[in-house]
């Protein structure tokens, strides 16, 4: 017999209360149940009286073999009767294809931008204008090419 600690839901629509009760694994989820261990009303708020658990019945039925369901091993671990493995997935996090693009092209902006500013300033980029202030510097044309040459070429 396989047996599970899992949440059997009971209330009303929309104001869910959940009995936590040890059940051999083929039985429904509001169905039969060997034993009562608890209660867990997720309309409360968080404290004490939201989840409450029979720790000596529960430490018993973990002896005698029971597994508990993800949300059911997450309130023992919390009162550190079991120990959760930690769940990560770093890929599943990491940049999609486009958005690794985007990121790239980004921090490639950053860094031109950082290193014009950290240039060192010469007389060739600091042209001044009369009154003082710095003049904008057009770069030089190798060739100035008119509108009537536009229009014969």
């Amino acid at each position: 017999m396989s047996l599970k600690i899992r949440m059997s839901r009971g209330g009303a629509k929309k104001r869910p209360f959940y009995r936590i009760v040890i059940a051999d694994s083929r039985y429904p989820r509001d169905g039969r149940f060997i034993e009562k261990i608890g209660t867990y009303n997720p309309l409360l708020p968080k404290g004490a009286d939201r989840v409450v658990l029979d720790i000596e019945k529960t430490k018993e039925w973990l002896a005698k073999g029971a597994t508990p369901s993800d949300r059911v091993a997450r309130f023992l671990d919390e009162r550190g009767l079991l120990k959760r493995k930690a769940r990560s997935n770093p890929e599943k996090a990491a940049p999609k294809k486009k958005a690794q693009e985007r990121l790239d092209a980004a921090k490639a902006a950053d860094e031109e931008k950082a290193a014009a500013a950290a240039a060192p300033v010469t007389g060739d980029n600091l042209a001044t204008a009369e009154d003082g202030a710095p003049a904008a510097v057009e770069p030089a044309a190798d060739e100035v090419v008119t509108p009537a040459e536009e229009a014969q070429a």
